[in-house]
């Protein structure tokens, strides 16, 4: 090792090597197979409870076959950005089709989710403005504020009358931006957002809302949490990922005509990154015309999220306030957490850790996600296994 200072500090870091000492290390576990249902891991059938493929398209045969056409026009890759040189008609057509599907006057696509607020909210975040954070908003929502003008001011979790506070001490005619998650990735639940336009409403600000784990799961026909509650038009901004639902990669941005203009030529992550690879924008429109072909997917999905709410609750098992197929299951203790994800693994179920500082030292839980294409069997044999688990380290009873 090179004896240089950067290295010094680096080699400060010891916490994963002394996880993996202890044998129950979770982190890249690789995977020999599509984000199916069952994954193959070391040769073996795993049931897979950690995938964000909501809908189960990730590997689907049609967005396969949209993809390899998508590379034998156009290419693998538009080599360079929107600004300038990747830019195809099927990026403008896709954007049309997600502005129609979330309902706004106009959309961009980014080349991920974590680029799309890292740059969407670092541009609006303006000089002598507000931004308001959910105190769990998604880490690229936090990076972004950290990189505008804007004051930047978080909220407890779902807490109005906090976040009322904070609006009514904010000066009146600066820049306001309220940003929140639509289903929270890790908690499962959902965002408030009837009282959350009504404070905008009130106290002159715009609403943001990132709904990479709403899109496929709510909404009519998937549409997202605005649609969910029927605030569409008063929801300013809708976000929205493609490494869920959508089973490819990027993100967008979608509003009104004057803010998408305003982004197009003011948003750097958007500028300076190259364009979504034409694979990864054919894949996109293609799942979205499954989904909306196929709404027994959706309806499957939320058969089994009612199932596996009432189980794991029959069980013993706290799963916070959750509202969706994202399933926490409390442990509360880190190195039980971790025992109980190697110990799943060993019992072929994969499932996640979520640990500080994604989340305090007292919320440690283990994140059991659903996909529409799971069968009740494999469900079932899931919550089992996991039943067993947790009784023998004494998270439940």
């Amino acid at each position: 090792m090179k004896d240089s200072l950067l290295n010094r500090i680096c080699a400060e870091y010891t916490l994963a090597d002394e996880v993996k000492a202890m044998g129950i290390y979770p982190y890249y576990r690789p995977i020999s197979s599509g984000q199916d249902p069952v994954v193959k891991m070391g040769g073996k059938d795993v049931l897979m409870f950690g995938s964000n493929s909501y809908l189960g398209l990730s590997d689907d045969p049609r967005l396969k076959e949209a993809a390899i056409a998508a590379i034998r026009k156009y290419g693998t890759s538009c080599s360079g950005s929107r600004f300038l040189n990747g830019t195809l008609d099927i990026h403008l057509a896709l954007e049309e089709k997600l502005a129609h599907l979330v309902g706004k006057e106009e959309a961009v696509t980014y080349s991920t989710g974590f680029q799309v607020n890292l740059g969407v909210v670092s541009c609006l975040g303006f000089r002598n403005g507000y931004i308001f954070l959910d105190a769990l908003d998604h880490a690229c929502i936090i990076d972004g504020s950290r990189l505008s003008y804007s004051r930047v001011l978080k909220f407890p979790h779902n807490d109005m009358e906090a976040l009322e506070r904070k609006m009514k001490a904010a000066p009146t005619e600066v820049p306001k931006l309220v940003v929140v998650d639509g289903i929270y990735s890790m908690e499962g639940d959902i965002a408030p957002v009837p009282r959350l336009v009504e404070l905008c409403e009130q106290y002159n600000a715009s609403l943001m809302i990132d709904d990479a784990h709403g899109l496929g799961v709510i909404g009519e026909s998937g549409r997202g949490t605005a649609n969910h509650f029927g605030l569409t038009d008063r929801v300013d901004l809708i976000m929205g990922t493609f490494s869920k639902s959508f089973g490819s990669l990027g993100g967008f941005i979608a509003g009104d005509h004057e803010v998408l203009n305003y982004l197009k030529h003011n948003s750097r992550s958007l500028i300076f990154s190259a364009s979504m690879p034409p694979a990864n924008v054919a894949a996109v429109s293609c799942a979205i015309d499954i989904m909306l072909s196929e709404p027994e997917r959706i309806a499957h999905l939320w058969d089994l999220t009612r199932h596996a709410h009432a189980e794991f609750a029959a069980r013993g098992f706290d799963i916070g306030h959750t509202q969706s197929p994202i399933i926490p299951l409390f442990v509360r203790d880190l190195e039980k957490c971790l025992t109980a994800v190697k110990l799943a693994l060993e019992e072929g179920v994969f499932i996640t850790p979520v640990i500080p500082p994604a989340v305090p030292e007292d919320s440690v839980i283990v994140r059991f996600a659903l996909m529409a294409t799971h069968t009740m069997a494999q469900l079932d044999e899931g919550i089992d296994k996991l039943t067993r688990i947790f009784k023998k380290l004494e998270i439940i009873p």
